[in-house]
Protein backbone atom coordinates (compact mmCIF):
# COMPACT_ATOMS: atom_id res chain seq x y z
CA UNK A 1 0.00 0.00 0.00
CA UNK A 2 1.05 3.49 -0.86
CA UNK A 3 0.63 6.95 1.05
CA UNK A 4 0.23 10.25 0.57
CA UNK A 5 1.56 13.31 2.48
CA UNK A 6 -0.03 16.94 2.19
CA UNK A 7 3.15 19.27 2.98
CA UNK A 8 2.96 21.80 0.73
CA UNK A 9 1.45 24.67 3.37
CA UNK A 10 2.84 27.57 5.56
CA UNK A 11 1.88 27.43 8.56
CA UNK A 12 0.83 30.87 9.04
CA UNK A 13 -0.93 30.47 12.07
CA UNK A 14 1.86 29.29 14.11
CA UNK A 15 3.79 33.01 13.66
CA UNK A 16 7.14 33.29 14.90
CA UNK A 17 7.08 29.34 16.23
CA UNK A 18 7.73 28.03 12.74
CA UNK A 19 10.70 29.44 12.20
CA UNK A 20 9.74 29.91 8.63
CA UNK A 21 9.70 25.85 8.37
CA UNK A 22 7.18 24.31 6.88
CA UNK A 23 4.61 22.72 10.06
CA UNK A 24 5.93 19.34 8.92
CA UNK A 25 9.32 19.54 10.62
CA UNK A 26 8.24 21.05 13.88
CA UNK A 27 10.46 19.21 16.16
CA UNK A 28 8.98 17.08 19.26
CA UNK A 29 11.73 15.83 21.57
CA UNK A 30 14.46 15.94 18.86
CA UNK A 31 12.05 14.57 15.93
CA UNK A 32 10.30 16.30 13.06
CA UNK A 33 6.34 14.95 12.22
CA UNK A 34 7.55 14.28 9.04
CA UNK A 35 10.18 11.52 10.52
CA UNK A 36 7.45 10.36 13.19
CA UNK A 37 5.19 9.86 9.87
CA UNK A 38 7.65 7.98 8.56
CA UNK A 39 8.42 5.86 11.41
CA UNK A 40 4.97 4.68 11.76
CA UNK A 41 4.44 4.38 8.03
CA UNK A 42 7.77 1.81 7.84
CA UNK A 43 6.59 -0.28 10.60
CA UNK A 44 2.96 -0.60 9.38
CA UNK A 45 4.30 -1.40 5.66
CA UNK A 46 3.65 1.48 3.85
CA UNK A 47 5.66 0.73 0.56
CA UNK A 48 6.04 3.74 -0.91
CA UNK A 49 5.19 7.80 0.34
CA UNK A 50 3.99 10.61 -1.73
CA UNK A 51 4.65 13.70 -0.23
CA UNK A 52 3.38 16.81 -1.88
CA UNK A 53 5.30 19.93 -1.04
CA UNK A 54 5.44 23.33 -1.37
CA UNK A 55 6.67 25.80 0.55
CA UNK A 56 10.36 25.38 1.65
CA UNK A 57 10.37 22.16 -0.35
CA UNK A 58 14.29 21.64 -0.64
CA UNK A 59 14.16 22.03 3.12
CA UNK A 60 11.72 19.16 3.48
CA UNK A 61 13.58 17.06 0.43
CA UNK A 62 17.18 17.87 2.64
CA UNK A 63 15.68 16.64 6.06
CA UNK A 64 14.25 13.48 4.51
CA UNK A 65 16.90 12.28 2.62
CA UNK A 66 17.98 9.47 4.24
CA UNK A 67 14.56 8.10 4.43
CA UNK A 68 15.04 3.84 4.36
CA UNK A 69 11.25 4.74 2.92
CA UNK A 70 10.80 5.33 -1.22
CA UNK A 71 9.99 8.73 -1.29
CA UNK A 72 8.13 10.38 -4.37
CA UNK A 73 8.11 14.50 -4.17
CA UNK A 74 5.54 16.56 -5.99
CA UNK A 75 6.18 19.87 -6.16
CA UNK A 76 2.81 22.16 -5.86
CA UNK A 77 4.37 26.23 -6.98
CA UNK A 78 0.55 26.99 -6.31
CA UNK A 79 0.70 25.92 -2.57
CA UNK A 80 -0.72 29.37 -1.72
CA UNK A 81 -4.38 28.51 -3.44
CA UNK A 82 -5.03 25.83 -0.73
CA UNK A 83 -5.53 21.90 -0.62
CA UNK A 84 -7.16 20.94 -3.18
CA UNK A 85 -4.41 21.82 -5.60
CA UNK A 86 -1.89 20.03 -3.26
CA UNK A 87 -4.18 17.03 -3.61
CA UNK A 88 -4.95 17.73 -7.13
CA UNK A 89 -1.27 17.49 -7.37
CA UNK A 90 -1.02 13.64 -6.87
CA UNK A 91 -3.83 12.64 -9.45
CA UNK A 92 -1.91 9.90 -10.82
CA UNK A 93 -1.96 8.12 -7.41
CA UNK A 94 -5.54 8.83 -7.34
CA UNK A 95 -6.68 7.13 -10.08
CA UNK A 96 -4.27 4.35 -10.66
CA UNK A 97 -3.62 2.48 -6.75
CA UNK A 98 -5.93 0.06 -5.60
CA UNK A 99 -5.90 1.45 -2.49
CA UNK A 100 -3.82 4.46 -0.35
CA UNK A 101 -3.70 6.44 3.01
CA UNK A 102 -4.06 10.10 2.34
CA UNK A 103 -2.83 12.20 5.05
CA UNK A 104 -2.50 15.40 6.97
CA UNK A 105 1.45 16.53 7.36
CA UNK A 106 0.46 18.66 10.70
CA UNK A 107 -0.60 15.65 13.12
CA UNK A 108 1.64 14.22 15.87
CA UNK A 109 -0.07 11.16 16.80
CA UNK A 110 0.03 6.98 18.02
CA UNK A 111 1.31 4.50 15.72
CA UNK A 112 -1.97 3.12 16.26
CA UNK A 113 -4.13 5.23 14.61
CA UNK A 114 -2.23 4.06 11.01
CA UNK A 115 -2.17 0.34 12.35
CA UNK A 116 -5.69 0.81 12.55
CA UNK A 117 -6.43 2.64 8.74
CA UNK A 118 -3.84 0.08 6.83
CA UNK A 119 -5.68 -3.27 8.66
CA UNK A 120 -9.69 -2.12 8.41
CA UNK A 121 -12.12 -4.03 6.09
CA UNK A 122 -13.30 -0.43 5.58
CA UNK A 123 -12.32 0.23 1.69
CA UNK A 124 -13.19 3.59 2.11
CA UNK A 125 -12.41 4.83 5.68
CA UNK A 126 -12.37 7.86 8.24
CA UNK A 127 -11.09 8.07 11.71
CA UNK A 128 -13.45 9.81 13.90
CA UNK A 129 -12.33 10.72 17.81
CA UNK A 130 -15.78 11.54 19.63
CA UNK A 131 -13.60 13.14 22.59
CA UNK A 132 -12.95 17.17 21.02
CA UNK A 133 -13.82 20.21 21.53
CA UNK A 134 -16.79 21.91 20.16
CA UNK A 135 -16.04 24.93 17.57
CA UNK A 136 -15.09 26.22 14.29
CA UNK A 137 -11.99 24.81 13.74
CA UNK A 138 -12.36 21.17 13.77
CA UNK A 139 -13.60 19.33 11.01
CA UNK A 140 -16.19 17.25 12.35
CA UNK A 141 -17.84 13.40 11.38
CA UNK A 142 -21.73 12.91 11.79
CA UNK A 143 -23.20 9.53 11.93
CA UNK A 144 -26.61 8.75 11.83
CA UNK A 145 -28.86 6.05 13.82
CA UNK A 146 -28.32 3.79 10.60
CA UNK A 147 -24.56 3.88 11.40
CA UNK A 148 -23.63 5.86 8.41
CA UNK A 149 -22.09 8.83 8.09
CA UNK A 150 -24.56 11.79 7.06
CA UNK A 151 -21.71 14.93 7.36
CA UNK A 152 -18.47 15.88 7.52
CA UNK A 153 -17.25 19.47 7.55
CA UNK A 154 -16.72 22.16 9.74
CA UNK A 155 -19.71 23.68 10.23
CA UNK A 156 -22.83 21.42 10.56
CA UNK A 157 -26.17 22.43 10.10
CA UNK A 158 -28.46 23.09 13.66
CA UNK A 159 -31.37 20.62 12.57
CA UNK A 160 -28.83 17.44 11.55
CA UNK A 161 -30.04 14.64 12.72
CA UNK A 162 -26.91 12.54 14.01
CA UNK A 163 -26.35 9.73 16.50
CA UNK A 164 -22.94 10.44 16.76
CA UNK A 165 -20.22 13.24 16.17
CA UNK A 166 -16.88 13.39 16.27
CA UNK A 167 -13.62 14.98 14.75
CA UNK A 168 -11.99 13.67 12.19
CA UNK A 169 -7.85 13.08 12.18
CA UNK A 170 -6.99 14.34 8.79
CA UNK A 171 -6.07 10.80 7.90
CA UNK A 172 -7.80 8.53 5.12
CA UNK A 173 -8.42 5.93 3.15
CA UNK A 174 -9.42 4.73 0.09
CA UNK A 175 -9.71 2.34 -2.86
CA UNK A 176 -9.60 3.29 -6.59
CA UNK A 177 -12.82 3.94 -6.98
CA UNK A 178 -12.93 6.54 -4.88
CA UNK A 179 -9.81 7.76 -5.80
CA UNK A 180 -10.95 8.28 -9.08
CA UNK A 181 -14.15 10.29 -7.97
CA UNK A 182 -12.37 12.40 -5.71
CA UNK A 183 -10.21 13.21 -8.50
CA UNK A 184 -13.52 14.12 -10.90
CA UNK A 185 -14.99 16.27 -8.05
CA UNK A 186 -11.22 18.19 -7.27
CA UNK A 187 -11.18 18.73 -11.15
CA UNK A 188 -15.02 20.61 -10.88
CA UNK A 189 -13.77 22.69 -8.02
CA UNK A 190 -10.94 23.43 -10.19
CA UNK A 191 -12.93 24.34 -13.81
CA UNK A 192 -15.15 26.65 -11.63
CA UNK A 193 -12.30 28.48 -9.95
CA UNK A 194 -12.86 27.69 -6.56
CA UNK A 195 -9.20 26.61 -5.88
CA UNK A 196 -9.54 27.79 -2.26
CA UNK A 197 -11.88 24.57 -1.45
CA UNK A 198 -10.27 22.56 1.30
CA UNK A 199 -10.22 19.25 -0.11
CA UNK A 200 -12.39 17.89 2.76
CA UNK A 201 -15.37 19.51 0.77
CA UNK A 202 -14.47 17.32 -2.75
CA UNK A 203 -14.27 14.11 0.27
CA UNK A 204 -17.82 15.35 1.76
CA UNK A 205 -19.39 15.27 -1.59
CA UNK A 206 -18.66 11.78 -2.40
CA UNK A 207 -19.53 10.84 1.39
CA UNK A 208 -22.90 12.16 0.90
CA UNK A 209 -23.40 10.69 -2.36
CA UNK A 210 -22.15 7.16 -1.72
CA UNK A 211 -22.66 6.65 1.88
CA UNK A 212 -22.75 2.95 1.42
CA UNK A 213 -19.25 3.42 0.40
CA UNK A 214 -17.84 4.48 2.69
CA UNK A 215 -17.12 3.79 7.11
CA UNK A 216 -15.33 4.77 9.87
CA UNK A 217 -13.04 3.48 12.55
CA UNK A 218 -13.76 5.02 16.20
CA UNK A 219 -9.96 6.12 17.78
CA UNK A 220 -11.23 7.90 20.78
CA UNK A 221 -8.73 7.29 23.60
CA UNK A 222 -5.75 7.37 21.13
CA UNK A 223 -3.29 10.26 21.57
CA UNK A 224 -3.34 12.56 18.57
CA UNK A 225 -3.21 16.67 18.05
CA UNK A 226 -3.09 18.88 14.90
CA UNK A 227 -0.60 21.77 15.03
CA UNK A 228 -2.02 24.77 13.95
CA UNK A 229 -1.73 27.23 16.85
CA UNK A 230 1.16 28.15 19.31
CA UNK A 231 -1.28 26.43 21.92
CA UNK A 232 -1.18 23.15 20.17
CA UNK A 233 3.07 23.38 20.19
CA UNK A 234 2.12 23.49 24.18
CA UNK A 235 -0.03 20.69 24.50
CA UNK A 236 1.72 18.14 21.92
CA UNK A 237 4.66 18.67 24.10
CA UNK A 238 2.49 18.39 27.73
CA UNK A 239 -0.32 16.18 26.76
CA UNK A 240 0.06 14.30 23.43
CA UNK A 241 4.18 13.60 23.77
CA UNK A 242 3.66 11.03 27.57
CA UNK A 243 1.01 8.86 25.98
CA UNK A 244 2.78 8.33 22.44
CA UNK A 245 3.65 4.39 22.95
CA UNK A 246 6.98 3.28 21.09
CA UNK A 247 7.06 2.71 17.38
CA UNK A 248 7.87 -0.71 16.51
CA UNK A 249 8.72 -2.51 13.67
Amino acid sequence: MKAIILAAGIGNRLGDLSDNKPKSLLEFEGKSLLKRHLEILIANQIEELTIVTGYQSDMIKEHLEDSALPINYIYNERYTEGSLISLNCAQELLFSEPEFILMDADVLYDQEMIHRLVNTTISNCLLLDRDFVPGDEPVKICVNKDGRMNEFRKKIAPDLDFKIQGESIGFFKFNKLIGTSLLGRINDYLAKGENDTPYEEAIRDLLLTYPEQFGYEDVTGVPWIEIDFPEDIDRAKNEILPKLSPVKN
